[in-house]
């Protein structure tokens, strides 16, 4: 599907063309995401975005953190969209892959409090930051992580 990236969308009475560039990373980076993860996370950031009046343009990530592209519009807080994404996700990643995670988390967390979230637009264009993304590890090239020593489950977030 190609978009063309100059047109504006409009909705009441305004003409917008929101996009912006999310990094979530994992809870004390660990690296505990999986090929498997990384296409469920896809999944629920897609199927979640439509829900908000948005959608997800380009993801990609590696086993310890996530890019999203996320198209967007004026009705929505960035802030409020990015808490609920690692809301839901995190609780749907737990839920469904008890097992794995049960090594890395004592806790039921998933996503590090921090994120990052820059409007795109300004040096980077569009194409610039798609290439980017998706030069980001494929799914299948992700190794297994590794399993933790008693000296990293001790780690305090960064």
């Amino acid at each position: 599907m190609s978009v063309d990236y100059n047109t504006l969308n409009t909705k009441n009475h305004s003409a917008y063309r929101i996009f912006y560039h999310i990094v979530l990373s994992v809870k004390y980076r660990h690296k505990c995401i999986t090929a498997d993860i990384l296409v469920r996370l896809e999944e629920i950031f897609r199927d979640l975005l439509t829900k908000w009046d948005s959608r997800l343009v380009e993801f990609g990530g590696e086993s310890d953190h996530v890019h999203l592209l996320i198209e967007t519009c004026p009705t929505v807080a960035p802030a409020n969209l990015i808490k609920n994404m690692k809301s839901v996700s995190s609780r749907r990643i737990r839920a469904e892959y008890v097992e794995h995670l049960k090594p890395f988390f004592w806790k039921p967390y998933f996503w590090s409090r921090s994120y990052c979230c820059i409007s795109v637009g300004g040096r980077a264009n569009i194409e610039t930051l798609l290439r980017y993304i998706q030069n980001q590890d494929e799914p299948g090239r992700l190794k297994q992580p590794a399993p933790l020593t008693s000296d990293s489950s001790c780690r305090t977030e960064s």
